[in-house]
């Protein structure tokens, strides 16, 4: 099994350096559904490996000075409280119940979708904006929406481990269209670390973590990851998009029949 599981993180890595987006997405509905671990260890997990796999990416790309901080604070304002909110309530309602187990499984369900909706129709929504520049925010108004949204992330994340890739993106793509596309890549990788640590930490408490686990699927991304990476200029990113929306859309009505 030990050896199965390097290989799921190896293929999701790939994917994920390929596309920048899907791994929380496809980690734990693959962990959920092919190999039967339990929805609240499969978020625990995966929420683990996400947040050392990020902060890697964070380096590269501080390194490249593809980083907007500003917006990261922004983020995280909303981001950490929600996610030690959503935590003590995962604890209070029963971190481990099976009702709890079945509330994750279809917020993992919704995420997946609003993931699947984030990749198909991201450049409308960018030409939309693009088209209406009187509907862009300023000044507080954008701060205090980067802030809120920041929260909704924080939650969905703590709850299903989904939401910080793509859907986060798409947000910063939203709020900041005149951000350049590896400064958005940057940003919400940067965020995504601190966030996806403290929900982590949120679910070693709630004892939802498989370390051995964490350990097999690390071993199999790490190269998975730099492999997606050095291939990515070669394939064409409509063709990935289209194969990752048509997963996530049969991962999702797998994980609500």
């Amino acid at each position: 099994m030990t050896l199965t599981y390097i290989i799921s993180g190896f293929a999701v890595g790939t994917l994920v350096g390929l596309t920048g987006v899907g791994g929380g997405s496809l980690m734990t509905p693959l962990l959920t559904l092919l190999f039967g671990v339990s929805p609240a260890v499969a978020v625990g997990t995966d929420l683990a490996f996400a947040s050392i796999t990020k902060a890697t990416g964070t380096l590269t790309h501080r390194l490249r000075g593809s980083v907007e901080w500003h917006v990261v604070r922004l983020l995280c304002i909303g981001a950490l409280p929600a996610a030690l909110v959503a935590t003590l309530a995962l604890k209070y309602f029963g971190g481990l119940s099976q009702e709890l187990g079945q509330i994750i499984r279809y917020s993992i369900a919704v995420s997946v979708l609003l993931t699947v909706i984030a990749i198909l129709y991201r450049s409308k929504l960018i030409a939309w904006i693009n088209a209406h520049p009187e509907r862009q925010l300023e000044g507080k108004k954008l701060a205090g929406a980067t802030i809120i949204a920041g929260a909704i992330l924080g939650i969905l994340v703590t709850i299903s481990s989904i939401g910080a890739g793509a859907i986060g993106a798409t947000i910063l793509v939203l709020l900041y269209p005149k951000m350049p596309a590896a400064h958005v890549a940057g940003t919400d990788i940067a965020y995504a670390v601190p966030l996806t640590a403290i929900a982590a930490i949120g679910h070693w408490w709630l004892g939802s973590i498989n370390w051995e686990l964490l350990g097999s699927l690390l071993l199999g991304s790490v190269p998975g990851i730099t492999l997606g990476s050095l291939a990515a200029k070669a394939v064409p990113e409509k063709f990935l998009r289209g194969i990752l929306a048509t997963t996530l859309t049969l991962v999702a009505c797998k994980l609500v029949l």
